[in-house]
């Protein structure tokens, strides 16, 4: 993973189950949103806008993101740990005042229907649909109850267990669970060797 290119379709990850907790993740296990190049790719790979969509994201759109980030994690972790955030759910609540942007279909030459975006996307509308996710995941009493902090070890992300049997441990079993399976069979071996 030596290009910068494979760092970050390494690190865009998106099994948490809603947008607003894939974004919060993106701090985890570094800063993955620390240049609008990258904040561009997250956008595009997280279904925010249909593909193809170009996006006039610059450092200010980097702030905002990170800020919304900030405010759902506090309320997300709040609500998870029976500390009401207020601070943080007034601001998210403000954000999702905003005018999210505005599907269009369009025809393509083989004649099926594709979404565009009517016009190309604000930041502020970005995050009015992050927000808005935020607030419907936490309003949504089966959603909330969903919530579950990964127990990989030191792994701060949170995600939504839809699992059957409601199970799910990791945030992902790829990365979380595999280094969980990794631990357990080299103490497995240790105590073979003791």
């Amino acid at each position: 993973m030596a290009s910068g290119m494979a760092t970050a379709s390494y690190e865009l990850r998106f099994d948490s189950g809603r947008i607003c907790l894939d974004l919060t993740a993106t701090t985890h296990p570094e800063e993955r949103l620390d240049t609008a190049v990258r904040l561009r790719a997250w956008i595009a790979a997280s279904g925010l806008v249909p593909p193809g969509t170009a996006l006039d994201a610059d450092a200010s759109w980097l702030l905002g993101f990170r800020e919304l980030r900030g405010h759902i994690a506090q309320l997300v972790r709040g609500e998870l740990d029976a500390r009401p955030a207020d601070a943080a759910l007034a601001r998210v609540n403000t954000v999702a005042l905003g005018t999210p942007p505005a599907p269009w279909a369009v025809r393509a030459d083989d004649g099926s229907l594709h979404r565009r975006l009517r016009t190309p996307p604000g930041c502020a509308e970005l995050l009015c649909v992050v927000a808005r996710d935020a607030v419907e995941l936490l309003t949504d009493p089966v959603a909330r109850a969903s919530l579950r902090q990964c127990e990989g070890d030191n792994c701060p992300i949170v995600y939504l267990d839809t699992s059957r049997g409601r199970r799910r441990r990791w945030c992902s079993s790829e990365v979380c669970g595999n280094r969980e399976r990794v631990a357990r069979h080299r103490r497995r071996a240790a105590l073979a060797r003791a």
